[in-house]
Parts: C-alpha cells; structure tokens; sequence
C-alpha cells in the first residue's frame, strides 16, 4: 500500500485568490468567503477523488503492512498537560486554553508531527452562532439544575469548533453458538391462601433444552471514536453521522477550525467496534434459538472482509466552569444534536423528595 507522503498543509497557507487574505471555512457551504474583499474561493470536489476518498481499505491488509508507507499529513499540535487532548495550534497564538477541559495551555508545548492522513471529512453545516444557540437551549431545560446556570446560559459565548477523527468499520461475522432454548408451560397447582384455605392457581413454567447453531451477521460503518479526551458516553449519542456528505479530505474545510489527532490506532479501534457489534450478534443469536426464553452459553465469532476508513467528523466543543468543577458538552456539527454533561442542584432535588414525601402523607390522612 505504497502512497506519496504529504506535507506542508498548514491551515494558515489558505488565503484569498483575490487579495492573499487568510480565509476561514464557512459551514454549510461549499466555499470561503474572504471577508475582506468578498470574494466567494470556492471548493471543487473531484468526483474520482471522492470516490478514492470514500473506498475502504482492508484491515488485514494494513495492519501487516508498515503503517509509514501509508499517506501523512503535517500538522502542528499542542498536548494539554491535563487531560492529554492534541489539537492544531494557531502558529500566531502563544497562549491559550484546552477546549476539552478548560487548562491553560502555551506555546512551548507544540510540536511538528505526521500523523496518518485522513481520507475524508464531513464538513460544518452548523455555524457557531447557531451552535451556541443550541447550547444555551439545552442548558435552559435541563431539569434539577442550578438557577445560576440559566444566567451562565445567557453570558457564555465560547464555543470551538473541531473536527475530531474516527475509524469506520465494516466486517462479516460467522458466530457458532451452543446454549439453550426455554419453552414455557402452564401447570395448576395448590397452595394456601391468605384466609388459610386451599386454593389452586395456575403457574408458568420453562422447559430448557440444549441447543447450538450458527449465524451470519453484517456491519457496516461501525463508528468508533479515535480520542479519549471526550466522554465516549456522549459522543455515541451524537449519532447518526451522514456519511453520504463525506468530502475528500481537504484542508480548506479546516479552515478556522480546529482538529485533534488520534489517540486510538486502527487496531485498538477495531477491539472498540468489536464490542459494539456483539449486541446485534447476541439477538440474533437468540433469534435463532427460539423459543420464549434464551441462554447463550459460549459464541466463537469469526471477523471477516473487515475493511476501514479514516475520516474527520465536526463537532462544536467546550468546556465550561461551574463552581470550580469542568463541565463538557458536544454538539453534532452536522446535524446540531446536542450532548455533555451537566452539574444537578442536589437542594432542589432534597425539597422534591421531601414535597413528594409530605404529599403521601397526607393523601394518606385523607383517604384513611
């Protein structure tokens, strides 16, 4: 798998054609607009690069292959000495903060690296007006929360947006499978009532019986983050990504916008997607088992044709303070879904409890 090395695709080398003014990717477009002079710089998309971009590569293939010949890109990144988070640096920036948790972070910790080049992206669709708009909604009807986070709500303004990889990844499995399937039956049978006599009443039962089999499951697009600076919790939420709207990776769509690199390689990634396909392989194996209840008592599962993408997908981050404890929230650049994590005001939740209790109890004194 011998491909050209890349390099020198610095953000800050994408100017204007008209005026040579830097210039910043605007979401839901197609272009970038210099706001200078106005001129639209558009975009083109090779259909045979998309193509090329969105064709999946064999797993087995590139992992025994040495991962250098594989296509790189040169990106400058500095390492939060908190939370671990590598993301492109402004090379005019000598200071700032971790977008993931909020820690200063300077200049000096910067580095030069060539990381495995992404073979597409989805570009923003979401501007951050529209992002922040979402984030304060959210924040407004959160229940159980502080009253003085709705005010936080309405004086944050710092949203950032970053393109975060992830790994795709489609397999065939074979899964041989023994277990047992229960079949249930009704009997009669006696017992003592409250008033102490005999009484009959009908119970149901279950009639295990030894079973095995096998079966045939296919996965397509497994999506599996490639960092472990956000909540992996939130992220899978943010799903459904569009995949149809992949474009070959380009880095006008970075354009004043922010990436991390991968902290997950392909073969970590691919134990993730694992775990996250054996759900679907367990229901169907207890399709196949039948009957009204099911127990699997071992599975050998079999990955096959297992092929993989590299791609970049959009999010709107940050990481916002709230009594000296960091809060993270997520929003889909794609589709403007709305995840985080959020603080819970344990007063208001005591005085609900308490009202609810004084509600029993009197509800209890009146119908006594």
């Amino acid at each position: 798998m011998e491909e050209k090395k890349i390099t020198n695709t610095n953000q800050d080398e994408i100017i204007c054609k008209n005026c040579a003014a830097k210039l910043q990717f605007k979401p839901g477009t197609t272009s970038l607009k210099c706001e200078f002079c106005g001129t639209m710089n558009e975009i083109e998309i090779d259909k045979e690069k998309l193509k090329e971009a969105t064709k999946e590569i064999d797993f087995e293939a590139f992992i025994n292959n040495n991962v250098d010949t594989a296509a790189k890109v040169e990106i400058t990144t500095v390492k939060c000495g908190s939370c671990g988070a590598e993301t492109t640096f402004d090379p005019n920036v000598t200071s700032s903060e971790c977008d993931f948790c909020g820690s200063p972070m300077v200049a000096d910790q910067k580095e030069t690296q060539n990381i495995i080049k992404p073979s597409a992206l989805l570009p923003f669709k979401i501007g951050q007006k529209d992002g922040l708009e979402k984030f304060q909604t959210w924040l407004k009807k959160l229940w159980w929360a502080p009253s003085k986070l709705k005010k936080y709500a309405r004086q944050t303004g710092k949203i950032t947006g970053i393109y975060l990889p992830y790994w795709t990844y489609d397999s065939n499995t074979v899964t041989r499978y023994s277990g047992q399937r229960g079949d249930n039956y009704q009997v009669e049978e006696q017992y003592t009532n409250s008033q102490g006599e005999s009484d009959t009443r009908t119970v149901t039962k279950t009639r295990w019986t030894s079973v095995s089999g096998t079966v045939w499951d296919k996965f397509d697009d497994i999506f599996v983050v490639g960092t472990k600076s956000l909540p992996v919790k939130y992220l899978d939420k943010l799903e459904p990504w569009h995949l149809n709207e992949l474009v070959p990776y380009d880095p006008k769509f970075l354009a004043g916008f922010k990436s991390e690199t991968y902290g997950v390689d392909v073969k970590e990634g691919f134990t993730v997607a694992q775990g996250k396909m054996e759900p679907t392989i367990n229901t169907s194996i207890k399709r196949d088992i039948g009957g009204d209840k099911q127990r699997i008592s071992s599975k050998n599962i079999n990955y096959n044709d297992i092929t993989f993408k590299h791609i970049l997908l959009p999010l709107w981050i940050s990481a916002y303070r709230f009594k000296n404890k960091v809060y993270r929230f997520m929003i889909n650049g794609q589709t403007g879904e709305v995840k985080g994590e959020r603080p819970y005001s344990w007063l208001k939740i005591t005085l609900a409890i308490l009202a609810v209790i004084a509600l029993i109890i009197t509800l209890y004194f009146i119908f006594r």
